[in-house]
């Protein structure tokens, strides 16, 4: 499938679905093929340990433990910070 970059903006859940089915969806910028979304492979076990342990240490860099628990308190994080 192929989509412009203005529909995967509005439909990536839909396109995400297609791809995550088996099927590659090229995305195009002004008509010039930019960018693939395809399926992950599936992998086994020590794969996903090593997923778990790259996306533990990324939350760990980008401070996502220190994360509020919910919307109200990450707004007012989030005012915080800009001021």
């Amino acid at each position: 499938m192929i989509a412009t970059l203005r529909e995967t903006k509005s439909k990536l859940s839909r396109l995400v679905a297609r791809a995550a089915q088996g099927e590659d969806v090229i995305i195009t910028v002004h008509g010039r093929p930019t960018a693939r979304l395809t399926p992950m492979p599936h992998s086994g076990a020590a794969d996903r340990a090593a997923w778990l342990t790259e996306l533990r240490a990324l939350h760990r860099r980008c401070g996502a433990a220190k994360t509020p628990a919910d919307s109200t308190s990450l707004i007012s994080a989030l005012r915080e910070e800009r001021v």
